[in-house]
């Protein structure tokens, strides 16, 4: 585990990294003259309006005000703790972390060791099936085509019919129970003590978009039930935020600009295997708002394929409007009766699997499709079940085009006027809330005064103005109180001879308001370089005069208050000082 991190390595990380690689691993990023644009990750808006600085290592946003570097990134997008977003950027950019001794271990974090007992116990379960008890599990995969190569990519594994294997394993590896009870692998005797969840069972690991071991799916080889059994959430794993063989597939997807969804383990893991590579798996639970936004940073065009035997399932299509919601194109891929993605890659091969993708129904094409069979449009029982469902899907829509289209194709198609069908759309709430509401930003209005702003700007670009500013300006010269810190800052990093980079100087505080300021100021219009000296001398001149404007307020407002309250002594002494200063100023 890593100790205290000193800034020098924090710099060493930040220097080696790039945020604008960074963050297009999450976002598509356009590129805006010497920046680069997109809509924000942390809010919703319609205009991009967050960008981000190659120069400066940094990214804002001018709709919310979200602010930072790349560590601040990792941890706003990917919910990480501070280390860990450090740990990330230093594998990444092969920074050596220092370690701490293993007696500080109880400082480490909760997610941290889960993800450590996990890897142990994928590591468990993939010796088991290479091993001489393994040899039925083995031979079960490599029956259904599975290359070994891809038993090794995928960390694919066995447990057997033993009580206590894993147990055994990770005490002798001196993991607590408790522990391993949180991460979701054992459960409790009613009598006292624990017995391993998986028995019994070939093992699918679950990765998370870094590869690191979520969970577990497990499926029996025989007729015992039940068949498949997954890992309860845990602090490091929540079913709905994950999708199967996202860590692998993530590139292909942003290449080919579509992703296509099965439902199960195996179902992703042949295309994968055989070349299909912008895949991914939803291992047959409900998606979510949450899994169509994680993809939605790699493509906004989803094709799902269903088994044949799901041809006509109403329920399954209605669970497709989550990417409706997100503004996404989806499409709909039924293969033939009798075979889902694996069994129809290994008969018909993967070049056919392919050309059937390609091929997808547009959702609101076979929805209707399926209903014109199951009602007579003939009649108007008919027409309005037809229409009632349809809309439905419709009204998940948030462009008023796209939603016109379809309530003039559907007008057409049951022979309805659309201004009937619009009455009913009317009818119809708005999304139900059973997703998570989007959220209106405002923008957090800090009001610094512009002069300090500029100033800020100006010390930032031009690290010489830094040595002439501090033999002129003091902290009390600014009104802002974290003007003044980030100042103060400044200059003493100056004088130790440390890195003022932007994105370094951020680590100085742990403040989301000095994030906000410092990126603001940097993404003010350009200033000529002629122009920089005399442009910061007079900004020294407004704020020292405005400094003396205020202080004139101020005793001003005092005078008045001995005035009333008849303060002779308290007075006399505010009005002298009022005098010195005019005389001093003048």
């Amino acid at each position: 585990m890593i100790g205290r991190i000193p800034d020098n390595i924090l710099e060493d990380i930040l220097s080696r990294v790039d945020i604008v690689e960074i963050i297009s691993g999450y976002i598509p990023l356009k590129k805006a003259g010497r920046n680069f644009r997109a809509c924000c990750p942390f809010h919703h808006e319609k205009t991009p309006s967050f960008m981000v600085s190659p120069d400066r290592q940094i990214y804002h946003c001018f709709g919310c005000g979200e602010s930072g570097n790349a560590f601040k990134f990792l941890m706003r997008h990917e919910r990480m703790d501070f280390p860990e977003a450090v740990q990330l950027l230093a594998r990444k950019s092969g920074v050596i972390l220092p370690e701490t001794k293993s007696s500080d271990n109880g400082a480490n974090s909760i997610s941290t060791e889960l993800f450590k007992i996990n890897e142990l116990a994928a590591l468990f379960f993939e010796a088991n099936l290479n091993s001489q008890l393994g040899a039925k599990a083995k031979d079960y995969f490599l029956k259904r085509g599975v290359k070994q190569e891809t038993l090794k990519l995928f960390k694919l594994g066995v447990t057997f019919d033993k009580w206590d294997a894993l147990i055994t394993y990770l005490r002798n590896k001196s993991i607590n129970l408790s522990l391993i009870e949180k991460a979701g692998l054992i459960l409790p005797k009613e009598n006292g003590g624990y017995y391993d969840r998986f028995r019994n069972r070939i093992i699918f690991p679950i990765f998370d978009i870094r590869s690191r071991v979520l969970a577990f799916g497990g499926r029996v080889l025989d007729n015992s039930t039940p068949k498949y059994l997954n890992s309860p959430e845990t602090p490091v794993y929540v079913k709905g935020r994950n999708l199967y063989g996202l860590n692998l597939a993530k590139d292909s997807i942003r290449e080919n600009d579509f992703v296509v969804i099965v439902e199960g383990y195996m179902d992703f893991i042949m295309p994968f295997q055989e070349g299909f590579k912008n895949i991914i798996a939803s291992c047959g639970t409900a998606l979510t708002n949450e899994q169509a936004r994680l993809l939605k940073r790699y493509t906004n065009k989803v094709v799902m394929v269903y088994d044949g035997d799901k041809a006509g399932e109403l329920a399954s299509l209605r669970s497709l409007d989550i990417f409706i919601e997100e503004g996404m194109d989806v499409k709909v891929v039924i293969l033939p009766q009798g075979h889902d993605p694996d069994s129809f890659v290994l008969k018909e091969g993967v070049a056919k699997f392919r050309e059937v993708v390609l091929n997808a129904y547009n959702l609101f094409d076979y929805k209707l499709k399926i209903l014109r069979n199951r009602h007579n449009i003939k009649e108007a029982e008919g027409k309005r079940d037809v229409a009632l469902e349809m809309l439905l899907t419709i009204n998940k829509f948030k462009n008023s085009i796209i939603k016109a289209e379809y309530i003039n194709r559907l007008s057409e198609e049951i022979g309805i006027g659309e201004e009937h069908i619009l009455e009913e759309l009317g009818k119809i709430k708005a999304p139900a809330s059973r997703f998570e509401p989007v959220k209106e930003v405002s923008k957090r209005n800090l009001q610094i005064n512009p002069t300090e702003r500029l100033l800020i700007k100006l010390m930032l670009e031009e690290k010489n103005l830094i040595d002439k500013l501090r033999n002129t300006l003091a902290p009390d010269d600014f009104q802002d109180q974290r003007v003044s810190k980030i100042v103060s800052t400044m200059f003493e990093l100056f004088e130790k001879g440390k890195n003022i980079e932007t994105s370094s100087l951020m680590q100085h505080f742990n403040d989301v308001d000095i994030d906000q300021i410092l990126c603001e100021s940097l993404f003010l219009p350009e200033l000529s370089m002629d122009s920089k000296e005399k442009v910061a001398d007079d900004c020294v001149k407004r704020l020292k005069e405005e400094k003396v404007k205020l202080k004139k307020k101020n005793l001003h407002n005092e005078i008045a208050r001995a005035q009333k309250l008849g303060d002779e002594q308290r007075l006399s002494e505010l009005t002298e000082e009022f005098h010195n200063l005019i005389k001093k100023f003048n």
